[in-house]
């Protein structure tokens, strides 16, 4: 099993966690390395032009991202195979967030992703090192399919117009497709062919060459058909327009803005931007370490993603996380340290010399078909089908979500979804089952089961289990349950919770138990525990709850228990009874015993 722990290496190799990996550095690792990132720097080539397309930056900039960042999580984080870089959804945050404020492509727009990587570097890294780790996990599976889901249809939405050979400005969701819609008369035929034939070729080539990265095959051979088409008839009856040249091969040294006005705008932007960077990266780091049998730590994670940000803000990047394809692809190659993220990006700078000059001729049609199958990759549809079919709660969750995503600003959307999980969760803790037990007739051994036809209870002791915590959230609903045994069943003074199940116990809930116990007392009755958990007994001891609770009204286990109660009943209901449940029934004549 896969587990986060808490780090107890020495000071240096916990602020230099590659001293960890070092040593298993050698001639066989760093061949399967090499291997691993070779392949790594092909794949991130396509990638990494499209999700800078996608963030609303120069193409140049995806593969910037894929350089120092990649280096620096993979000297700073704890995974042996996470490789970070560009990556589609929080590309498509970066856009989402900084569209509103600038125009893309512009200087300014470039300035405020250097800014909004720092921030959410900043913010991962507090986040870390205050070992915020498990943090994450409330953002459930659902949230994260939602969110996703929605972040594919919002790229289709956005590359529609590339798509179509049709200039969009920037907007939300539904402006983008009535944009699109208005427009759909200026439509470029040879446009959508070269966009339509990227597609195929992308879903073909993941069933012919395996082996081969889809996306490279899609990006080749969309590009020689575009280049082929305006060679015959021409770019300006085509409308197939080209990214342009890259400026070079190396990030050259940026500066963000930390003007306070900057820094105030883009504040909840990073927050949200980084929730999503780190849910990713360890969603896709326990996922690969589920694999490899590796141990993670959630917060050193953080502090990898941060500092890789951080590095992105100076190295012409923008926010980076780890990249599921690269991942998959760099455990499956056989990489077996973080050598071959650090190989990965000094390589790719070697591929860029070599095919830099052909990336000019890249058409903007080929980038978008790249996108549309990054966004169809997005919609895990098997996922979907199996959350709705389980659980109506989830599946609220994951509408929530994905339509909060299209139709809000989407750096709030991912906490609709965060804050509805956590109100479902409320929810579900708030209403502990409670149910009435009585002995199974059909076992030995006091086994118990529910009450169902046929099996009779006791007259004068309810048998009750609670299955959740008691606290100031559940407190009304089991409150309520006990107001309504007193009054259907008045006959049953007596009250034994079986108190294996309860989790925990706050002192709303301790209150409520000492009320309770108050009540049965007044009734001639008593309230009695057994098998009661340590950690709920200390509290009612700290509290001094258990002195008004009676200690010798808590019993270990099942027999003390049903014993220590049969001594309190009432004897002469006792003869009278037909029920005969406990053992400690065959002691006491019954209505049947003869003289």
């Amino acid at each position: 099993m896969t587990l986060s722990t808490v780090s107890t290496t020495p000071l240096p190799r916990r602020l230099l966690p590659f001293l960890k990996w070092l040593p298993r550095v050698d001639a066989a690792t760093l061949k399967a390395d090499a291997l691993a990132g070779l392949i790594g720097a092909i794949v991130v080539l396509p990638q990494g032009v499209a999700f800078a397309t996608l963030a609303g930056l120069p193409p140049e900039y995806g593969l910037y991202c894929a350089m120092v960042p990649t280096v620096v999580a993979a000297l700073f984080g704890s995974s042996l195979h996470t490789v970070a870089g560009p990556t589609n959804p929080v590309s498509l945050m970066v856009f989402a967030v900084l569209s509103p404020l600038a125009t893309p492509m512009t200087p300014h727009y470039i300035e405020l992703a250097l800014t909004l990587a720092l921030m959410s570097g900043i913010i991962m890294l507090a986040m870390g090192f205050l070992r915020f780790g498990s943090l994450v996990n409330f953002m459930s599976s659902s949230v994260v399919v939602g969110f996703t889901a929605a972040l594919g249809v919002f790229i289709f939405a956005s590359q529609l117009g590339n798509f179509l050979g049709i200039a969009s400005a920037p907007a939300g969701f539904a402006g983008l497709l009535l944009a699109t819609l208005r427009r759909l008369g200026d439509a470029q035929p040879w446009v959508i062919a070269v966009a339509t034939a990227t597609i195929a070729i992308g879903a073909v080539s993941r069933r012919v060459l395996p082996r081969v990265p889809p996306m490279l095959v899609a990006m080749v051979l969309g590009s020689l058909m575009a280049l082929l088409l305006n060679q015959v008839l021409g770019a300006e009856q085509t409308g197939l327009r080209t990214l342009g040249p890259l400026p070079g091969a190396l990030p050259p040294l940026s500066f963000p803005d930390v003007s306070a006005a900057t820094l105030q705008n883009l504040l909840p932007g990073a927050v949200a931007v980084a929730l999503v960077s780190l849910t990713q990266a360890l969603s896709i780091a326990h996922a690969i370490a589920l694999k490899s049998g590796q141990r993670l730590d959630n917060n050193q994670e953080f502090i990898a993603q941060g500092l890789a940000n951080v590095a992105a803000a100076f190295f012409s990047g923008f926010p980076t996380s780890a990249s599921a394809n690269r991942c998959g692809i760099n455990y499956d190659a056989g990489a077996k340290t973080p050598m071959s993220a650090i190989f990965s990006a000094l390589l790719l700078v070697l591929v860029l010399l070599a095919v830099a000059p052909l990336v000019a001729y890249l058409p903007i049609a080929v980038v978008a078909g790249l996108l549309f199958l990054v966004a169809w990759n997005l919609i895990d549809f098997r996922r979907i089908r199996k959350i709705l079919a389980t659980s109506r709660g989830e599946g609220a969750v994951l509408a929530v979500t994905f339509f909060a995503t299209l139709l809000l600003d989407l750096e709030f959307a991912i906490l609709v979804g965060v804050l509805v999980s956590l109100v479902l969760y409320l929810n579900r803790t708030s209403h502990p089952i409670l149910r009435s037990l009585v002995p199974d007739p059909r076992h030995t051994g006091r086994k118990m089961t529910e009450v169902e036809d046929g099996l009779l209870e006791c007259p004068q002791l309810k048998i009750l289990r609670i299955e959740g915590s008691i606290y100031f959230g559940a407190v009304g609903h089991v409150e309520r349950h006990l107001d309504t045994l007193r009054e259907h069943s008045p006959g049953q003074k007596h009250l034994l919770l079986m108190s294996k199940s309860i989790n925990f116990v706050d002192m709303a809930g301790a209150e409520l138990l000492v009320e309770e116990a108050r009540r049965r007392r007044a009734g001639g009755g008593q309230l009695y525990f057994y098998s009661l958990r340590k950690p709920a007994e200390e509290l009612l001891e700290r509290g001094g709850y258990m002195a008004e609770l009676g200690r010798e009204n808590v019993f270990r286990g099942k027999r003390e228990a049903i014993g220590g109660v049969f001594t309190r009943l009432d004897l002469s209901i006792c003869v009278t009874c037909r029920a005969r449940i406990f053992e400690e029934c065959a002691s006491v004549p019954g209505p049947g015993d003869r003289e």
